[in-house]
């Protein structure tokens, strides 16, 4: 279910960039002017996600998701309705406030519904799942946009928010709820707890000092630096890919779209494989969670620098080469970086931390399209925004590395209650 979510998320972010140059051409706009209005979504999101990680710790995930999908569908409506940016900008800004809780709440559910050992395969699910709406979602926008206008996406995307809505309304439950229910079976609630999951009942102290402990840590800023870069290079993907393409060589909308699936179809399988299978395996065998994440996470990461070779592509076919192995290792960095989430966070306060963790890498991912936007106005190409990228993905590789540390679990706040509810 999260990942039936998360790939509708993702379609509604991934409209814009596919309806992006018929955007700019109806309303005569520049690269600069686009890349804000593609940023715009990020305003809001990211301001947003440390205060909804504590509210998501305090009313928990089912309610804050159906506010938030709500949200979803009524900003593709409005966007679908536009006849102007002012509409359009704040359309992404409502998007951007029903999105917010969308990371932080599935890694708390993720936490609470899966032992340790299967949280990669969760997680790649999770993440792979938002990948495959560039998959399927990129050239089915693209049809719409082709065929009928760039308001057609928006129209399509709100209407599949809503079908999420009633599906998330009706049948998800915490695993109390669904153990009371009988959808889940006592042994099954002891594996889940016995495997390290976060008690849902645990109580946290408050948000102010949940976040301002949890801000004081060095593990916290080594997970949300490290993440931060993936987010950077993943928006720079995600919201200029199919322009790049239009830009650099010249293919049409369509055609654009098909090509833009080919990276991302590469990431999916890399990260269900590698940052799924393989990784939960290989913990489940040696039980080095920490020695096994890193790996994976500094070779995903070395892996992704090979974006910057789109710099010096002279053909689609080496471009789009270059762009699978650096989407596949944006990708299979995702499950071994989030995971860390609820493997680091004090009881009851994953909410938070993944609120601080998105919160941070969605502020510098805000630039990541204004920033591309401006070098291609000023350059009339894409090479330097993908050397700024690789230069994002060196810091975040040194983050992970120096000052992440162990993976094990931060103590609470002292003055923390997390007695469990009667």
């Amino acid at each position: 279910m999260l990942g039936i979510g998360a790939f509708v998320n993702y379609i509604d972010r991934v409209n814009l960039s596919v309806a992006a140059p018929e955007i700019m051409r109806d309303f005569d706009i520049s690269a600069a002017q686009m890349g804000i209005i593609s940023s715009a979504f990020l305003w809001t999101y990211a301001v947003l996600q440390m205060p909804i990680g504590s509210v998501i710790d305090k009313i928990g995930v089912r309610w804050v998701n159906r506010v938030g999908v709500t949200l979803w569908a009524l900003a593709s409506f409005l966007s679908a309705a536009a006849g102007g940016l002012g509409l359009v900008i704040i359309a992404r800004l409502i998007l951007g406030i029903g999105e917010a809780p969308s990371v932080p709440a599935a890694w708390k559910a993720i936490g609470q519904w899966f032992p340790k050992q299967e949280r990669g395969t969760a997680t790649a699910i999770f993440d792979g799942s938002s990948k495959m709406s560039n998959v399927l979602g990129i050239p089915i926008m693209a049809f719409l946009v082709s065929a009928f206008s760039w308001h057609a996406a928006f129209i399509f995307t709100g209407v599949l928010s809503v079908v999420f809505l009633l599906v998330w309304w009706l049948l998800y439950r915490t695993p109390k709820q669904a153990l009371a229910s009988g959808r889940l079976t006592a042994q099954e609630y002891a594996l889940i707890r016995d495997g390290g999951a976060e008690d849902e009942d645990a109580r946290t102290s408050g948000s102010l000092n949940g976040l301002g402990y949890l801000l004081r840590r060095r593990k916290t800023w080594g997970l949300t630096l490290g993440f931060a870069s993936y987010t950077y290079a993943y928006y720079v993907l995600l919201t200029w890919l199919p322009g790049y393409l239009e830009k650099q060589f010249g293919v049409n909308l369509l055609k654009g779209g098909l090509y833009t699936m080919v990276p991302w179809l590469v990431a999916v399988i890399a990260q269900f494989l590698i940052a799924g299978v393989l990784m939960d395996r290989w913990i489940a065998r040696t039980a080095q969670a920490t020695r096994v994440r890193r790996i994976i996470l500094i070779t995903s990461m070395l892996t992704s620098l090979a974006v910057v070779g789109a710099a010096y592509a002279n053909s689609i076919t080496v471009a789009i080469t270059f762009l699978s192995i650096g989407a596949a290792g944006l990708a299979v960095s995702v499950p071994a970086g989030s995971s860390i989430v609820s493997l680091i966070a004090p009881h009851g306060y994953t909410g938070t931390m993944g609120g601080i963790v998105n919160f941070i890498a969605n502020t510098i991912g805000i630039a990541a399209p204004i920033v591309t936007g401006i070098v291609v106005d000023s350059t009339g190409s894409f090479a330097w925004a993908f050397i700024v990228t690789g230069f994002v993905i060196v810091a975040g590789i040194i983050s992970y590395t120096l000052v992440l540390g162990r993976m094990d679990r931060i103590d609470p706040p002292p003055a923390a209650v997390t007695a469990a509810r009667p």
